[in-house]
């Protein structure tokens, strides 16, 4: 399924559902997001489906439910978006927003990822492939926020944050992703790498 839509002025995506987290900030002042950082997650991990995603998001999750759930407690997260296995888009945080998904980050040198991008976390694992669902509507999201805001660069969760965090992991396709969107080459500064 392939969603349609556009970032309004308030920074929500049109053709998302929305299901907002108290877990954001707003951004500094005069700055607005150039980076795109894509992430894998799953809860527990390797499974798929369920409302644990959101639960976690708006700090709702019963960290009773599951062992692994435990060492999450007080964590407070959140991402922009989530698209799911099916191409369905959540959205959390307003783009005009800070979200509070990059944690400890670098981009070319460049501190606090999460000041200046938008978070798109992809269900799935970096134990398999994503589904081609996800890459259609993950083209389309890229699509509206580089109509709406100036977008300069795409990147892994594990390249601005690399030795901590992994994700989106070995089996996301970066050369799809820029054959979809037909964004120039050094938008993909890591493309190279993967």
């Amino acid at each position: 399924m392939s969603v349609a839509g556009l970032i309004d002025t308030d920074g929500w995506y049109t053709a998302a559902r929305r299901v907002p987290s108290p877990n954001f900030e707003v951004r500094p002042e005069g700055i607005e997001p150039t980076l795109v950082v894509v992430h894998n997650i799953s809860l527990p991990p390797d499974e798929f489906g369920g409302s644990a995603i959101a639960e976690f998001f708006q700090n709702r999750l019963d960290h009773d439910a599951h062992p692994y759930y435990d060492h999450l407690r007080g964590m407070r997260v959140s991402s922009h978006f989530v698209i799911h296995r099916d191409g369905r888009v959540e959205q959390y945080v307003s783009c005009n927003e800070r979200a509070w998904h990059a944690g400890v980050s670098s981009f070319l040198g460049r501190e606090r990822c999460n000041d200046f991008s938008v978070g798109i976390e992809l269900e799935g694992s970096d134990r398999c492939a994503f589904e081609d669902a996800q890459y259609a509507s993950l083209n389309e999201v890229v699509q509206a926020l580089t109509r709406r805001y100036p977008i300069e660069a795409l990147a892994g969760h594990s390249d601005i944050a690399a030795g901590r965090k992994t994700d989106p992991g070995p089996y996301f396709e970066w050369s799809r992703l820029q054959r979809d969107t037909q964004l120039p080459l050094q938008y993909f500064p890591y493309l190279g790498d993967v």
